[in-house]
């Protein structure tokens, strides 16, 4: 048992946490295009259901057979966005969790839905027949892509009076093209050229009527469909047999992009799809091959062939759909104009009117009478011994044959009667080779945030920047305040001490870069210096560089200049000294009379009356007789900083 079990768990080390096969897809879930194992795939292995590369980072989720052929990597069954391919990042297919099927872009909004509503659990799942389902667990129905057909049919799928068929616009477009298959007015199974300019319908063959196509307008049930042996039938009593009818193959029906209807088998040997059926067997007779202005010729070997009609240039060389347009200026001036011969041509449709009995005079001045006539048709039946004439308002849907018995006379100026270049022909490639893919440009809106959002950041930017200004506003007062206090305590050191200052740069040129050591104390280095002047000095450089070292510093200084003092006499300056006492004491009530008296004149207005006193009156405890009276610079200094604080407090 513990064996079996060390087993179990080997394999699911070697186990892929993502799989290539899915056989659902269920509520909450969704397939990437970023992830190309995000395929569901019937149980038979027949079908895929994916993201398909339809162009350059452009996808479609997409239905195909799994079986690639020599022609073709896939063969696409059914697109849910074959108009608006998703980008390749970021898009998905997602099964939300009210049963509503999705896709959407890279840009979150949704490209195709399936609509759908459900409380019950559903799940999508992609059946043997190449019908991708989304239903309940008990089996009902919610949508199927059957009911929703882009260019193919495949067997049990139903045509009905609701859907169409539309063809893609080329091999390497899957996009909608301009041919579609579906029932009109009258019951009947049509084959419509749906252009840029023009619709015209030319299957079945217009110029019969229903019965003599082998159609009924009668039955309005308009249901049509194909069975696995090889059958095609339809309501309007229309009915096709494959080729190989009667064995059990892959088959699909497709209204491909150059306007056929065709029946497909697949042989599984060979690996390829064969045509079983095709509903038009001359191609140029499908309208809107060649565009307006143009003939389309047919040649076995080479295929179909466009070429715009004398006089007329291509009016865009990447697409024969938008035709020819004239190298002329066409003129309503009938005197001015000729006619020029294109035997075994005919335009289809357009006609202004269909004259009966007419001479060949008769038919070509009924054109010259209308400004808007093109060309005239003229021809003759042997049978009835009589002519058809048809002028021509415009000229679309035109092909040449031999077994055409008619010609068409093409209207121009005379003058360029004798300079029209012949023919110019352009093959079709209907090859299978050389598919590009297209480039589809697609663009994104950014998304618009909510008025008051954006609103409320602005106002939460505009605080945040006001916050950050007054912040630097204080910081900055604060910086200066500090700068002034700093100044003014710098000048009451002077002041008290009788010292110079020196900078860094001078000391260390003064003592050679301190090389001289004469002594050394708890608080720094003596060095022997010789100043600018000539003077030798001893400089004292400290250990701490801050504020209280250099106060400690100063006052040791002013200690030794006190310390002098001691043996001064009966001086000049002993006699200041004594006068300045005296008048302190004399008028000690009035402060402002003894100051004014002691202080020079010249000084008015540039010293601050307080601060003054206080010097003074440190002074003269610095000069008292009794060294012992006298303060030491600790003091001095700390008197002089305490007020200095009580200045700013």
């Amino acid at each position: 048992m513990a064996t079996l079990i060390l087993f179990v768990l080997s394999l699911a080390l070697f186990v892929p946490l993502t799989s290539t096969y899915f056989p659902t897809l269920r509520k909450g879930s969704s397939l990437s295009t970023e992830k190309p194992e995000d395929v569901l795939t019937s149980s038979n292995g027949v079908f895929s259901a994916g993201f398909y590369a339809v162009g350059e980072n452009a996808y479609c989720f997409a239905i195909w057979f799994n079986h690639p052929s020599h022609s073709h990597p896939n063969t696409i069954v059914w697109m849910a966005n074959r108009d608006q391919p998703v980008n390749g990042r970021r898009s998905k297919l997602s099964l939300l969790k009210t049963g509503n099927l999705i896709l959407t872009d890279a840009g979150k909004f949704t490209v195709w839905a399936s609509n759908t509503l459900s409380r019950s659990p559903v799940q999508l799942s992609l059946n043997n027949t190449g019908n991708l389902v989304l239903h309940t667990l008990e089996g009902d129905s919610l949508w199927e892509s059957f009911d929703f057909p882009t260019d193919t049919l495949l067997p049990q799928q139903q045509l009905t009076r609701n859907t169409k068929v539309v063809s893609s616009k080329s091999q390497s477009n899957y996009s909608s093209g301009f041919y579609k298959l579906f029932f009109n007015d009258d019951n009947l199974l049509s084959l419509v050229y749906d252009g840029i300019e023009i619709t015209s319908l030319y299957w079945p063959d217009p110029t019969l009527v229903s019965w003599d196509a082998g159609r009924s307008t009668y039955n309005s049930s308009r249901v049509a469909v194909l069975d696995s042996f090889g059958n095609f039938t339809s309501s309007d009593n229309f009915t096709v047999m494959s080729a190989d009818n009667g064995v059990v193959l892959h088959r699909r029906l497709t209204v491909d992009y150059d306007g056929n209807i065709r029946l497909y088998s697949r042989e599984e040997e060979e690996g390829t799809w064969v045509i079983s059926w095709q509903a038009i067997q001359r191609p140029c007779t499908i309208h809107g091959t060649c565009g307006p202005n143009s003939i389309c010729s047919y040649v076995a070997d080479s295929g179909r062939k466009c070429s715009c009609i004398p006089g007329y240039k291509m009016k865009n060389h990447t697409d024969w759909t938008y035709g020819c347009e004239p190298r002329f200026n066409p003129s309503c001036n009938k005197n001015d104009s000729g006619f020029l011969l294109l035997s075994h041509v005919e335009f289809y449709g357009y006609d202004f009117d269909e004259f009966q009995n007419y001479t060949f005079n008769q038919c070509k001045n009924s054109c010259l009478q209308l400004c808007n006539c093109k060309a005239f048709q003229f021809k003759f039946d042997e049978g009835k011994g009589s002519a058809t004439c048809s002028p021509k308002t415009l000229l679309y849907n035109g092909y040449r044959s031999p077994d055409f018995k008619g010609d068409l006379y093409l209207r121009m100026p005379k003058s360029n009667l004798l300079s029209t270049n012949s023919v110019q022909e352009f093959h079709l490639d209907c090859s299978s080779e050389g598919r590009v893919l297209q480039v589809l440009n697609r663009t994104y809106e950014k998304s618009r945030p909510n008025g008051t959002v954006k609103i409320m950041l602005w106002l939460a930017c505009g605080l945040g920047g006001l916050e950050v200004a007054c912040i630097f506003l204080v910081w900055c007062l604060l910086i200066r305040d500090q700068q002034s206090w700093g100044a003014d305590k710098q000048g009451y050191l002077p002041a008290a001490t009788g010292f110079r200052k020196f900078t860094y740069a001078e000391l260390k040129k003064a003592t050679k870069g301190f090389s001289e050591e004469i002594g050394r104390g708890a608080g720094g280095t003596v060095y022997r210096g010789v100043l600018s002047d000539g003077r030798v000095a001893a400089i004292k450089r400290l250990n701490e560089a801050n504020q209280a070292g250099e106060s400690e510093f100063l006052a040791e200084q002013t200690q030794m200049g006190a310390n002098a003092m001691d043996g001064w006499g009966e001086t000049e300056d002993r006699r200041l000294v004594t006068w300045v006492r005296e008048k302190k004491n004399r008028m000690a009530a009035t402060t402002a009379s003894w100051m004014e008296e002691i202080i020079d004149p010249i000084m008015e207005g540039t010293y601050e009356m307080g601060k003054m006193e206080i010097l003074v009156g440190m002074a003269l405890r610095c000069v008292e007789e009794d060294k012992d009276a006298r303060p030491s610079m600790s003091q001095v200094v700390e008197m002089l900083l305490s007020h200095d604080n009580d200045h700013y407090n």
